[in-house]
């Protein structure tokens, strides 16, 4: 596993909570988010890194989308 550092784009909801819209895969490919299944200050025991984790739905497959020091994205990819 590795960290893939993302470009997000995401909403900033009436109610405060950041809600991810879509990220851009390192080879420019863009993949639009369908669900955010649950958010929570989570590390990543796999690739290293802690902040919010996004727990996601893409394209039918779950991913784990981090948010860390407040400012960085990362995904954990193979």
């Amino acid at each position: 596993m590795r960290k893939v550092f993302v470009d997000v784009t995401a909403m900033f909801r009436k109610d405060g909570s950041l809600v991810p819209l879509y990220f851009i895969w390192e080879d420019g490919v863009r993949y639009e988010i369908d669900k955010v299944i649950d958010s929570r200050k989570a590390a990543s025991l796999k690739v290293g890194g802690q902040g919010i984790r996004y727990r996601c739905r893409v394209l039918g497959k779950e991913i784990h989308l981090y948010l860390e020091d407040g400012n960085r994205w990362f995904i954990e990819a193979r």
